[in-house]
């Protein structure tokens, strides 16, 4: 025993392991400490006792029983709350993660386990040379998602190693010097807009960077496609429960790897986690358009989302015919001309996604002469016990307000009815082959949503309809300025779906050198053969053949946005009050409860009515106060509450960000609006 007067009545014994290499030197260590050490002071003392020389800047201490970093060197053992009882562990801050990306590709690198998931994020994204970090997150998949997976592979890890992109030697914890991941105005381009691939400037970039040209294409560029038993041994969702498992496991952006129990070289799912891609840009962003693109082609594919057969050969035609083949051929690397430059630009004009609020800069636009709709439309409600009732009315759209009549003489007067569309729910009801052109309209009323379908004669009339009902739902007019960018997407994509059969592109699909399977859902390979598969995919081929790379992309992306329930997550929550489960929607402007037997959408509530939001930790309930004394609360059942949470506080967040500020993002308001106070 060693008398306590040698080292004074309040030292005390704290045992430390180091994670180290050395395999002949031990690892644990007893040191003996005062309360009034600090935490720098007893990093000093152990590498003392450690005796190998080597750099320990990256090392800190991971306190095991409370799952915490001590990260404050001034702070002392007593401010920390260390005693006698705990073990710590020095270890590297940064560790090798494996990252499954969006094009299903997996990457190897060296990842901050210490910083807040946020942060490691912006950092993951200057390596991958991905703007706008502030959009993705990382994913842990559920157990269920995996279950496929291990009945191939139980320790579910990696098959082949020459299939993970190993960029372990980046230099994460500075970044990177080349690329600030930002937007500025006088950035030299880093890709041709066109093909996607490196501009020459780019090159120079690269030789500082773990993200070696050959690395870039693999990020760039969509790959082979897999083949029909791979897709069918991946998770596809047959329910809403089965949808709310898939965004069941983000990662807390306000806490690190280490303190969610994430260990060294596991793997995570890098993912957009917010449905708004601000400030898209081929020049600058191949790789972050390119893995939307998969992101959304993925969805489609294992039918997380739902389209119907007809979007879905646009979709075959566009991401698996017209991408894939352009993305392996020489076509897709030739001079570009000025005019298909401003055909990309064209589109992406009509492609960003953004909150409610918008320009604010055009709100005296037109204020004195709001214009409005006038036309013969026919009114269908759906009825229990009989047919559909479908009439022939006068509709009259002005404001946020459809009113209808007997006839166009009786305009005068009042209405039989009149539809009151701001925050109301609008779903395409198309088939362009059929000519039908409907609109599905689901209004907010006492007791749930009232169903209304509005059917149009042609495709202008209903582009022209459906943008006013878009716009009216989010409570604009058509005197806003993206009405006719919303009248030119809805007709762009009505282009796409009208092809018409041809004989002559499908006279022999046999010669075809196509695996439609690769391009389409289960559900339609299990509905038709591949002969044709091959020939409807080429029919709706015709319409997209002339796009360059990258204007496939982004009109695949736009496609995807017009889907009705683009950008919904998922979840279980049951609502105070209620005696059975719901599923919450949750997107980038608003919330959607929905029926989880029928998956019907029974109230929506938009984030622009939103006065505030706040958790009860304790019993972990999200409350919700928006206009009109509207109040609701739930807990979630599927997830952390604090997953729903950081959304709402996510895209609060997005919506304040803007083009013109100054583009450093304000990490301190991003964990004001989403990290809680547990």
């Amino acid at each position: 025993m060693i008398s306590s007067s040698e080292y004074g009545s309040h030292s005390w014994e704290l045992l430390v392991t180091v994670d180290h290499q050395h395999e002949e030197v031990q690892k644990e260590f007893l040191l003996q400490v005062t309360g009034d050490l600090h935490v720098g002071g007893l990093m000093l003392k152990l590498v003392e006792q450690i005796k190998i020389s080597q750099d320990w800047s990256d090392y800190a201490f991971w306190w095991e029983q409370k799952k915490c970093w001590l990260l404050k060197t001034h702070w002392t053992l007593d401010k920390c709350g260390v005693q006698a009882d705990a073990k710590l562990l020095f270890t590297t801050q940064h560790k090798m993660l494996r990252l499954r990306l969006p094009n299903m590709k997996t990457v190897r690198l060296k990842v901050s386990f210490s910083s807040m998931v946020f942060k490691a994020v912006s950092n993951i994204c200057k390596i991958l040379n991905i703007r706008r970090s502030e959009e993705l997150s990382l994913l842990k998949q559920s157990e269920d998602t995996l279950k496929k997976k291990k009945k191939k592979d139980k320790n579910n890890k990696e098959p082949l190693t020459e299939d993970i992109l190993n960029l372990c030697n980046s230099p994460v914890s500075s970044g990177l010097s080349g690329s600030s991941g930002l937007y500025s105005k006088t950035m030299t381009p880093v890709y041709d807009p066109v093909s996607g691939t490196p501009a020459s400037s780019t090159i120079t970039w690269f030789s500082d960077s773990p993200l070696t040209e050959q690395n870039c294409s693999i990020l760039t560029f969509s790959q082979t496609n897999c083949s029909p038993e791979a897709l069918a041994e991946m998770y596809q969702p047959r329910t809403l429960a089965d949808k709310a498992k898939l965004s069941a496991g983000w990662l807390d952006s306000s806490r690190s790897l280490m303190e969610q129990g994430i260990l060294e070289d596991d793997q995570l799912l890098l993912r957009f986690k917010y449905y708004t891609f601000f400030d898209l840009n081929p020049k600058y962003d191949a790789v972050r358009i390119n893995q939307i693109y998969e992101q959304a082609r993925w969805a489609i594919l294992l039918e997380e989302i739902d389209c119907t057969e007809e979007e879905m050969l646009i979709f075959a035609a566009l991401q698996a015919y017209h991408v894939s083949k352009l993305s392996v051929s020489s076509e897709a690397q030739d001079f570009t001309t000025e005019s298909e430059v401003d055909e990309v630009e064209a589109a992406l004009s009509n492609l960003e996604v953004t909150l409610e609020g918008g320009n604010t800069n055009n709100i005296l636009e037109d204020i004195t002469d709001i214009p409005k709709l006038a036309d013969n439309l026919r009114l269908v409600r759906p009825r229990k016990l009989s047919l559909k009732a479908i009439k022939p009315y006068w509709f009259v759209f002005k404001d946020t307000s459809i009113s209808y009549f007997k006839n166009r003489e009786s305009a005068q007067g009042e209405p039989i009815e009149k539809l009151n569309l701001k925050g109301c729910e609008v779903v395409p009801d198309v088939n362009v082959a059929a000519k039908k052109f409907g609109i599905k309209l689901l209004i907010p009323v006492a007791d749930g949503m009232n169903e209304v379908y509005l059917r149009c004669d042609n495709e202008n009339q209903y582009a022209q309809w459906m943008a006013a009902c878009v716009l009216a739902s989010k409570g604009k007019t058509m005197a806003d300025s993206s009405y006719n960018p919303e009248i030119n997407k809805i007709l762009s994509f009505l282009k796409m779906k009208n092809w018409t059969m041809s004989s002559q592109v499908v006279s022999d699909p046999e010669s075809i050198d196509m695996k439609p399977e690769c391009f389409v859902s289960l559900r339609y390979t299990k509905k038709y053969k591949s002969k044709q598969l091959i020939a409807r995919i080429l029919e709706a081929h015709q319409n997209v053949s002339q796009m360059t790379l990258v204007e496939a992309k982004l009109r695949f992306i736009q496609a995807w946005q017009s889907l009705p329930e683009f950008g919904l997550s998922y979840y279980i929550v049951r609502f105070k009050g209620s005696k059975k489960d719901d599923v919450l929607g949750v997107s980038y402007n608003r919330l959607i409860r929905i029926d989880i037997a029928t998956g019907d959408p029974i109230t929506t509530w938009r984030f622009s009515n939103m006065k505030q939001w706040n958790v009860n930790w304790e019993i972990r309930q999200v409350a919700i106060e928006f206009d009109q004394n509207v109040s609701i609360a739930f807990t979630c059942l599927s997830a952390d509450c604090k997953i729903i949470h950081e959304y709402i506080g996510g895209y609060i967040f997005l919506s304040t960000r803007s083009k013109d500020q100054n583009e450093t993002l304000d990490e301190e308001l991003f964990h004001k609006l989403t990290g809680g106070q547990e």
